[in-house]
């Protein structure tokens, strides 16, 4: 039997307030696309975080969450929330300039269907963006199960398991290769804009020991430019709608 618990544990936790990781990767999205008076759709928005920065670039910030307390909470950042699922858009074809998805794949329950939904709702030459968790991280973070036994804390190498492990101890959430995002694009009318690799903000960290919290950032953001960038934190990838 599927529990309340159960359920909150498989949406992952959205973001709750706007720290440092959250702005660069805001600032990674700048790069690529131009927000300004645009019509845009956070999909899975939680409560609003992302939805509230759109809001400074465009009064068109548009979007969907399919659990209604944290739908209540974003409504107090941006009026134009729904309840949906992302398998299920409530929206017409092609009205969307840009789609985003943060951390929302891995915890739908047909991750193909929602990247297929996003690509039916952005219009031709629009972009989807998404960060997706990375598979090839040493850490995992969505918690994992002993038994019974939920736990919510990092843990080391669970990622680097066999794939029938690792759904024994992370059934809640995905985490992805590259050749797993490959697969869920291929067939869609879309090319690859931008592909690369997102170290974590530290934040939590810099809550306690700033320092400490400087010191990894300078290292692993120097990392992305490099080969071992594809040990970062998340996928990040935009793509542009073609036909």
């Amino acid at each position: 039997m599927i529990t309340a618990k159960d359920k909150t544990i498989a949406l992952g936790h959205p973001s709750y307030v706007w720290r440092k990781g959250q702005d660069r990767r805001l600032g990674l999205v700048l790069k690529h696309i131009d927000l300004d008076g645009k019509r845009v759709l956070d999909v899975g928005c939680g409560i609003g975080a992302y939805l509230s920065q759109f809001r400074r670039f465009t009064p068109r910030a548009y979007g969907v969450e399919v659990n209604m307390a944290r739908l209540v909470q974003a409504r107090e950042k941006a009026p134009r929330v729904l309840q949906a699922v992302a398998e299920a858009l409530p929206f017409k074809d092609g009205i969307f300039d840009m789609v985003f998805l943060h951390e929302v794949l891995e915890h739908v329950a047909d991750d193909a269907k929602a990247l297929g939904e996003a690509c039916r709702v952005v219009r031709l030459g629009g972009r989807i963006v998404i960060y997706a968790p990375n598979r090839l991280y040493p850490m995992e973070t969505h918690g994992f199960y002993l038994g019974q036994k939920y736990i919510f804390r990092l843990a080391p190498l669970i990622n680097y398991l066999p794939d029938p492990i690792r759904r024994l101890m992370v059934p809640h959430a995905r985490c992805y290769l590259a050749r797993d995002l490959r697969k869920l694009m291929r067939g869609l009318p879309v090319r690859q804009v931008h592909w690369s690799y997102v170290y974590p903000g530290f934040d939590n960290i810099s809550a306690r020991r700033p320092w400490l919290a400087t010191i990894l950032r300078r290292i692993t953001y120097a990392l992305e430019g490099t080969p071992l960038r594809a040990f970062g934190l998340s996928h990040f990838l935009v793509i542009e709608k073609v036909y």
